[in-house]
């Protein structure tokens, strides 16, 4: 569903939301360096009505583009032009990938193309970030990350763990997510559920049950880290639908704080099953509304919601008002269509949100060493 608060303006084909929707992600990714606003607004220009082959040919072409201007700065020692184009190239190639079918082998060389891109920027990036691989599943199916340290000298740091839901790519979050924990002394490492091999794998996550145990395998590996203060590690579940993520948090006691749905959308989902049940057969009494999920943990939880998105704000407050009885520190902060940021996500401004969020991380885990 496209948000109420988006104007037209960010609408590129009503016939396809799915396009639509990935083409506002590109804009508000421009503020964040992930995109420019002159290069989505030409693509606009030049693409066919809800065009899948124009759609891929176009952005495709501009990721290419990027590729080789940060190639030809990286030759010349220009790192910080090179990190810009290759964090651009990787989003557009991302972009490219997003409306083909699994089996079509394009889709694969759009996204070996942008992860080829992340590692490029990884390396000139200072300090340098690199590529992790954390066992996860008996099925042999392992997890895939950037870690991002906050210090060349591989000091012990307060560290963010960046998830998003099953086929959400970690990706996004070099230049969505890393610069907001650079800039207040946090090392981070940004995850995705795919794992290193194709990313066919999204519909047998989807089957799986357990998506939660993957927490405790990201866990697991940062206590082996030295250059992280495993005291001070904290979870951010980006795109707010993250009830695995409060799920996970529930059973797992060394996380310092998180920013999550606090299982607000499966309590709310709970409830309107058991009222649907209740009223086709009267012997069946609807359960009591469950206490959050997050009251029953120790660690301090941020939700963060948009007034517009898919659960209203009012049955959230609902909700966390009748957790307060919980031991946990709950915050809900609710953004307004006035201030942005108030589409399904923050679609309409994530960095909006993402300012709030960091510096509640920040006070919660007492980072220092800021870099501006």
């Amino acid at each position: 569903m496209i948000p109420a608060c988006l104007s037209d303006d960010w609408i590129l084909c009503p016939e396809r939301e799915d396009i639509s929707a990935e083409f506002t992600r590109l804009l508000t990714a421009a503020q964040e360096g992930g995109a420019t606003i002159a290069e989505c607004l030409m693509i606009a220009r030049q693409l066919k009505q809800g065009g899948e082959q124009s759609w891929h040919r176009e952005w495709k072409r501009l990721a290419q583009a990027n590729r080789q201007r940060a190639e030809a700065a990286f030759a010349e020692g220009h790192m910080a032009t090179a990190q810009r184009n290759w964090l651009r190239a990787m989003n557009y190639y991302g972009a490219a990938a997003m409306p083909l079918d699994q089996a079509d082998e394009r889709r694969w060389v759009a996204v070996l193309a942008m992860q080829e891109c992340a590692r490029r920027f990884l390396t000139a990036r200072g300090p340098a970030g690199e590529v992790v691989t954390i066992p996860w599943a008996d099925d042999g199916h392992v997890l895939q990350g950037y870690f991002l340290p906050a210090s060349p000298a591989g000091k012990r740091a307060p560290t963010v763990i960046c998830i998003g839901e099953p086929g959400h790519r970690k990706e996004e979050f070099l230049f969505k997510l890393a610069p907001h924990a650079r800039e207040r002394g946090l090392s981070m490492l940004a995850l995705d559920l795919l794992g290193d091999q194709r990313d066919d794998y999204t519909d047998t996550l989807l089957q799986r049950r357990d998506l939660e145990s993957s927490i405790a395998s990201v866990m697991d590996y940062l206590e082996t880290r030295r250059d992280v203060d495993f005291d001070r590690v904290a979870i951010v579940a980006d795109g707010w639908g993250s009830s695995f993520v409060a799920r996970a948090v529930l059973q797992e006691p060394r996380l310092a704080a998180a920013v999550c749905d606090g299982g607000l959308w499966d309590l709310h989902e709970r409830s309107f099953f058991a009222s649907r049940f209740a009223m086709s057969d009267l012997s069946i009494v609807p359960v009591p509304s469950a206490p959050l999920m997050a009251s029953s943990v120790d660690c301090p939880v941020l939700i963060t919601l948009g007034e517009d998105g898919w659960l209203k704000a009012d049955r959230a407050r609902q909700i966390v008002q009748k957790s307060r009885l919980g031991s946990s520190d709950i915050v809900l902060k609710v953004f307004t269509a006035q201030e942005t940021g108030a589409a399904q996500a923050h679609a309409d401004n994530p960095s909006l949100a993402n300012e709030y969020i960091f510096d509640w991380l920040e006070s919660q885990l007492g980072a220092t060493g800021r870099r501006i």
